[in-house]
């Protein structure tokens, strides 16, 4: 069919009716469903010019020169095609093109699930950037995308901030933490499948990007595909059951569009115990063309959504209780009941104004307002013991390091009999309280941020001539976020104290100063209250050139922001830095970024991309303790990264094959960690925060991926991450706490100076080497099967800075621990890493079209063999010297060893769709 359709293209091409201009003509379709698909990119390779099919599918692209060229007819749901042309003066009318469905393209349904799913956690070990590749066609990419991220796999091993998100051009990275919130548009799946990726520092029309590169989501309703899609889902990974329907107008003879979504997901449980999981998603776009040259669309946004977390464990618990197994939850009326639940309910709200000033000149305006709260609930207990289940000393380990055999056995029977929270127990002691007119002992309160964001932007496209096209675009953006705890559950109690019982003095216990001794009361906030205010504006200009044996480019981009915080509470153990503003921060950044690609023939390319960018300091790192008082981290600095990668690329039409070597430096980083510590300053206790600054980090390694058309319906595939990601210098370190002329605190909660010997220690950044092969089928009667194996190695569980410091060997005097053995020492720092496994994932589907209606369904198996893996993990922060580390590790169940996540076992992903 394919070969046929080839044919008559090239003969259509060759009997062009001659006209006054060159015009490039042709409608594409659908080649299962036989309907026009619109917003297909058709460009002419090697110049600047571009187009896309309107919603009838159809295209005009005028062509100025004479020549031989060659056209691309590529959209992210079908496989590309390539057409070769000659033009003398005329008209070439292409006809029908028929796209074949990309069955790879199907699994994006799952995508924003996975990612949505592992980012609830609360540490960088879960983070990873799925999502942001899933609008690229390259193997590898898509192999990280689809094989690797149930990892925690990290392409070069950089934080998912490094990659820019955008909706409409328009960046919905955080200012707070640099990263995409991807709940903020969860289950809008169908109406975000136009999107446009650049991978890493390769060019993008709509921002400079990161070192991961950027991905843009187009919401226009006139490039929704007109029609009404029904579907259902079901899942055993986060949620259970999802539904979604989707419907898009024509575009009527007024000028409008309209595009609505809305979806539905719920679970009582996914693959962890007690993980609820209940959302909602509403999208509406409406879109109205004013004349040819002005077109208007308003995109709403809204996806309330709760999830239950889960929690991550030492081997001990893991060993009692299994890999599913979450110590957040407790029985309660015959229900589960998990107490920390992430709510997340952001209104996004963008109108954009689209103005084609001429056949190669356009300019895009958005504005954009994004509101609302993201809520993270937990149990606080000032007057009574931790209900955590896994509280070091109700588990057997506790025991056995005393050698009391007895209360082992007993603590072991306990725990694998229940191991849960007792909520009973909770509500018991607050009822007591109350009937005694005491205040509860414990409560379930929620952190939460209200964030208020406006942005404005404008993005200007030009192409000066055939070869040679301009892009620039600036921005502002302003951010109001209040932050604060508020009670959210008494559990049966009259009120609660807000109060610091670990503090010395009355006076120090205050959390507000002006409100001695407050009794808070549900909806009341509590603990702390601050906001934190910033200003960012950036610009961006690039030039692209494109010729026949040579494509270059030039970007540079400039920004400026202000960071604020601005204390609503005096707390009492820091009476004269915690009300009012804080100092304010302001930086200026900068990036430079280039590359070019050789063309060897029409099928092999060479290329090379080149960067080097600053960036402010993240509004969360930039604070020591933000929620307590306005101290700013002692030489905070811009954070600068550099970047290249070489790439030798294959392009025929069985093989495909990109091979990449990268190397990326990045300084003056600064990480901030929050945890109790063991051993600071000798024997002391603390509840710290641990600031690293002037951190370097090293990234470098080799991508691979390799595609092979074996068949008309068999198609090979491999791919190949090999890294090296690690710590380059030995950066300082500080710890502040609340505890004060305590151990190593001074008067002012601060600790002394270290220095942290990290240099060599591997970056937690899931398995540095990633492995895939496998293989698909397509039969001509339009079903599919697919199945990857793969395999995974060199992954490292992150280590705890403090205990590579002078801390570690120093005693309370000052002098080094006595019996100090240096080969010991060494043996217990050695950082652990985790063993390689392998792991089969399935794939496979059918569709139909049946009197007009378009029937799919697909399903996916991963794991299948359902193989136990630790996919990250960190150190506790509690053995902070050598004495207590020592003694811990003797133990056959150390009590405060590593915590791990473990990856899932096998999970299924079925989705049964309906379009018409």
């Amino acid at each position: 069919m394919k070969k046929k359709t080839a044919l008559i293209v090239l003969f259509v091409a060759c009997l062009g009716s001659l006209n006054s201009q060159n015009l490039l003509k042709g409608t594409v379709l659908s080649s299962v469903s036989e309907n026009p698909i619109s917003n297909v990119l058709v460009r002419i390779k090697n110049t600047t010019m571009t187009t896309r099919t309107d919603t009838h599918g159809r295209f005009v692209l005028e062509v100025l020169k004479e020549g031989t060229y060659m056209v691309e007819i590529s959209d992210p749901e079908f496989e590309t095609q390539n057409f070769k042309i000659v033009f003398s003066t005329g008209v070439v009318n292409l006809g029908t093109i028929l796209l074949f469905e990309e069955y790879l393209q199907v699994q994006d349904l799952s995508i924003i699930t996975i990612t949505d799913d592992e980012l609830n956690a609360d540490s960088n070990a879960a983070d990873n950037i799925s999502g942001l590749l899933q609008a690229t066609k390259d193997v590898f990419l898509r192999t990280a995308a689809f094989e690797f991220s149930a990892s925690f796999f990290r392409i070069r091993g950089l934080d998912s901030r490094n990659g820019k998100v955008l909706m409409n051009g328009v960046e919905m990275n955080k200012i707070y933490d640099g990263r995409a919130q991807w709940g903020n548009w969860g289950g809008l799946n169908d109406v975000l499948r136009n999107q446009e990726f650049s991978n890493g520092l390769a060019v993008s029309d709509f921002t400079f990007g990161g070192l991961l590169g950027a991905m843009n989501m187009n919401t226009q309703a006139s490039k929704q595909r007109p029609g009404t899609r029904v579907s259902y889902s079901s899942s055993n990974r986060s949620y259970v059951h999802r539904v979604m329907v989707t419907h898009t107008t024509g575009i009527s003879k007024k000028g409008w569009v309209f595009t609505f979504s809305g979806s539905r997901r719920t679970g009582k449980e996914g693959f962890n115990e007690a993980t609820t999981y209940n959302a909602s998603g509403f999208f509406a776009a409406i879109g109205k063309k004013i004349n040819d040259r002005h077109r208007l669309n308003f995109t709403g946004i809204f996806t309330p959504n709760r999830r239950g977390k889960s929690s991550p464990n030492t081997q001990e618990v893991f060993d009692l209780k299994g890999i599913a197994y979450n110590e957040y939850w407790g029985g309660l009326h015959g229900r589960k009941v998990n107490s920390r639940i992430k709510e997340v309910a952001e209104p996004l709200l963008m109108l954009s104004h689209y103005w084609d000033i001429s056949k190669k000149t356009s300019l895009q305006t958005n504005i954009a307002y994004q509101f609302g709260k993201i809520g993270n609930s937990r149990l606080d207990f000032n007057g009574g013991a931790s209900p955590s289940p896994t509280y070091y000393q109700k588990l057997p380990s506790y025991f056995l390091r005393n050698n009391k055999l007895s209360e082992a056995y007993t603590a072991q029977e306990n725990f694998m009999d229940n191991g849960q929270i007792d909520w009973w127990r909770i509500f018991d002691a607050n009822s007591t309280n109350a009937t005694a007119a005491l205040n509860s002992a414990y409560i379930l309160y929620e952190d939460r941020n209200d964030d208020k964001q406006l942005t404005i932007n404008t993005i200007y496209n030009t192409a000066i001539n055939n070869n040679i096209a301009l892009n620039a675009a600036i921005e502002y953006k302003q951010l109001n976020s209040h932050n604060f705890a508020e009670v959210i559950d008494l559990l049966g109690g009259v009120g609660y104290l807000d109060i610091n019982n670990f503090a010395k003095t009355a006076a120090q216990m205050q959390n507000d100063v002006a409100n001695p001794n407050r009794v808070v009361a549900v909806g009341d906030a509590f603990k702390y209250n601050f906001d934190l205010s910033s200003v960012l504006i950036k610009t961006f200009v690039q030039a692209q050139f494109k010729y026949h044996k040579t494509d270059f480019f030039l970007a540079a981009k400039f920004s400026k922001t202000t960071n604020q915080r601005t204390g609503l509470y005096q707390n009492g153990r820091f009476e004269n830095s915690s009300l009012g503003p804080s100092e304010v921060l302001s930086f200026t950044d900068y990036g430079i970024k280039a590359g070019a690609t050789y063309k060897l023939n029409g099928r092999n390319l060479i290329n090379v991309k080149a960067g080097y960018l600053t960036q402010a300091p993240l509004l969360r790192n930039s604070f020591s303790n933000s929620r307590e008082n306005n101290n700013i981290v002692e030489n905070l600095q811009r954070e600068k990264a550099l970047s290249i990668d070489l790439s030798y690329i294959r392009r025929s039409p069985i093989i495909t094959a990109r091979v990449t070597g990268y190397y990326a430096k990045i300084r003056e980083a600064t990480e901030i960690s929050f945890y109790f510590g063991d051993g600071v300053g000798g024997d002391n206790t603390a509840f710290v925060q641990e600031i690293l600054t002037g951190i370097e980090k090293k990234h470098m390694g080799l991508e691979i991926g390799i595609e092979a058309q074996v068949t008309a319906t068999i198609k090979l595939k491999a791919a190949a991450a090999v890294g090296s990601f690690t710590y380059a210098n030995d950066p300082n370190l500080y710890l502040t706490s609340d505890r004060t002329n305590e151990g190593v605190f001074d008067e002012n909660g601060r600790s002394g100076d270290y220095v942290s010997n990290l240099k060599n220690y591997k970056i937690a950044a899931g398995p540095h080497n990633a492995y895939s092969v496998g293989f698909g089928y397509r039969d001509p009667n339009y079903w599919w099967v697919g199945s990857t194996l793969n395999f995974f190695s060199n992954t490292f569980v992150d280590i705890a800075p403090l205990t590579r410091s002078s801390n570690f060997y120093t005693a309370e005097d000052g002098l080094t621990f006595p019996n100090y053995d240096l080969d010991l020492a060494r043996e217990l720092v050695q950082q652990e890493k985790f063993d390689a496994y392998k792991v089969v994932n399935m794939v496979g589907g059918k569709s139909w079209k049946i009197r007009g209606y378009y029937i799919s369904f697909f399903g996916t198996i991963n794991n299948l063999l359902n193989t136990a893996y630790k996919s990250g993990g960190f150190e506790q922060g509690r053995n902070a010297n050598y004495t207590q580390l020592k003694e811990d590790k003797a133990l056959k169940k150390p009590v405060f060893g590593n915590k791990y996540w473990y990856g899932r076992g096998t999970t299924y992903f079925l989705n049964a769709s309906v379009s018409f």
